[in-house]
């Protein structure tokens, strides 16, 4: 699965995933292989990356959107610390 992190300044991350963990506006959910199609928003909160050799990256964001389609995951992102 492949993943790109957004900010309005810059591209933050880009590369191959197993999962992403993101604070949903109704609370947390995980992203996998396979997902379903989604455009969601995203409150302030946690976001946790393990990418495909297991390495974990976290970042912090202040609010976004997620889209997965076909195993493409878009994150757009305000506020991100690390």
């Amino acid at each position: 699965m492949n993943l790109s992190v957004l900010t309005p300044g810059k591209e933050v991350y880009s590369g191959e995933i197993t999962s992403v963990k993101v604070p949903g506006i109704n609370g947390q959910f995980e992203i996998l292989q396979g997902h379903a199609a989604i455009v969601s928003a995203l409150g302030a909160g946690p976001v946790r990356i393990i990418t495909a050799d297991s390495k974990t990256i976290n970042y912090t964001i202040e609010k976004g959107f997620i889209e997965v389609l076909y195993n493409e995951v878009s994150l757009l992102v305000q506020g991100l610390t690390e």
